[in-house]
């Protein structure tokens, strides 16, 4: 029997009237409140979402042995010269995330980083160069040798691993060349390089100023991205999460404050590390530039279809790299106060990978933040600060610092293999 067709009904379905409109996930976990975000928690986990997970359990793990073993890792001047000790190797750090981002890597930046403190050192020293120009002639250094080996890259076509491995020797001939036959320079203790790392605000009011200011900018601008996606109609963060966010933000940012304070005060070189993190990190996440870096560390054909320049940034990538080698170098030079044949060598340039791949960033390419750079050398730094305290000898710091390493490479693997079977890379 054939049914009475009603009169508005053409025959054919009526998608629009009967399909569900499609929901954002993020939008219900929301909307569940704990539940929902516990359940996105454990999603993620299975996923391979790890995030900096792993390398947060990794430092309160490297504390409580440490701290376990023997009470002065813990002490407050004890963590006070780790902030400082772990900038400069964080400064390069922060360009081998950029580099990372793309898939690639740099194997020159612990030679750059020693030449370009010798060319200050040489420049401003034993020339006279006034200190400030000195400064900017060895940042612009890096830059350009990081530019010179970006073309090569990009341009020419030349593996990037061939590239920095030629530059890593080249760099290393010319900061010998540079010092000269003396070998070594001593950099004053009034020189700027040397006051950039030992300055420390020891009045109580700086470190929880900072803190308090660092907390309020994150506020404010979390808020304004919110009332910014809301207006755009698109998923945001509530009220509450953000409030939640903040007062854990402000939590580990006034117990900094309070042990900083336990023991000198809050170090120039660690609130300059900080404040360069935030700014490379609006960089990445905020504007066209850094998504293009991203794009194209994902999926290059898809960013060159997408009308990316993929050689400029390329070169400009590997431009950021030298010059934060530069910087970084800068900072190492100030804390032993002088450039000399030893300088960018030893194991600087593992360290600095090393802090780049165990805080979090791909060696993949496509994923990965420059807080990396912190965490990880947060990390390195701690062991190396434990095992020194445990009179422990180089061969052991050098066996642990590879193994953790090697795990961080390992997790990494996991989690993208995690996520290919999620269909989420």
């Amino acid at each position: 029997m054939k049914r009475d067709r009603d009169p508005g009904d053409s025959g054919t379905q009526q998608p629009a009237r009967d399909a569900m409109p499609a929901v954002d996930t993020r939008l219900l976990v929301r909307e569940e409140g704990i539940k929902g975000y516990l359940g996105e928690f454990r999603r993620k986990l299975r996923s391979g979402e790890l995030g900096s997970l792993p390398v947060v359990l990794a430092v309160i793990i490297i504390w409580t042995v440490f701290g376990s073993l023997n009470s002065t890792f813990l002490s407050a001047q004890n963590l006070s010269d780790l902030s400082q000790q772990i900038v400069g190797t964080g400064m390069i750090a922060v360009g081998i995330v950029f580099v990372l981002l793309l898939g690639e890597i740099d194997l020159s930046v612990g030679s750059v980083s020693g030449l370009c403190a010798a060319i200050f050192a040489v420049l401003n020293v034993q020339n006279g160069m006034n200190q400030w120009l000195a400064l900017l002639v060895a940042i612009a250094g890096g830059a350009a040798v990081g530019l010179i080996q970006g073309f090569f890259f990009a341009r020419v076509g030349v593996p990037a691993f061939v590239v920095t491995l030629a530059g890593n020797l080249a760099w290393n001939g010319l900061m010998l060349q540079v010092l000269g036959a003396s070998g070594t320079v001593n950099i004053p203790s009034e020189s700027i390089v040397t006051k950039l790392y030992s300055t420390i605000f020891g009045s109580p009011a700086a470190s929880y100023v900072t803190a308090a200011v660092g907390v309020g900018l994150f506020l404010a601008a979390s808020l304004l991205d919110a009332g910014r996606r809301k207006a755009a109609g698109v998923p945001f963060r509530p009220v509450a999460e953000i409030a939640l966010r903040t007062v854990f933000l402000a939590a580990i940012a006034f117990a900094t404050a309070y042990i900083l304070n336990q023991y000198q005060g809050l170090p120039l070189a660690l609130l300059l590390f900080l404040i360069l993190l935030v700014l490379v990190d609006f960089v990445l996440r905020r504007t066209t530039y850094g998504r293009q870096i991203f794009a194209v560390g994902g999926n290059i054909e898809g960013a060159r279809r997408a009308g990316i320049n993929v050689a400029l940034i390329r070169m400009s990538v590997f431009s950021i790299a030298g010059t934060m080698a530069a910087v970084g170098g800068i900072f190492l030079a100030g804390q032993i106060q002088s450039a000399s044949q030893t300088s960018g060598g030893g194991n600087l340039l593992m360290n600095v990978i090393a802090a780049a791949v165990i805080g979090g960033t791909s060696l993949f390419g496509g994923r990965g933040s420059v807080w990396s750079a912190l965490l990880g050398a947060l990390v390195i730094g701690s062991i190396q600060s434990g095992m020194n305290i445990m009179g422990l000898s180089n061969a052991i710091q050098f066996m642990i610092t590879g193994a953790v390493l090697l795990a961080a490479v390992v997790v990494d693997s996991l989690s993208r293999r995690s996520q290919r079977a999620a269909g989420r890379a």
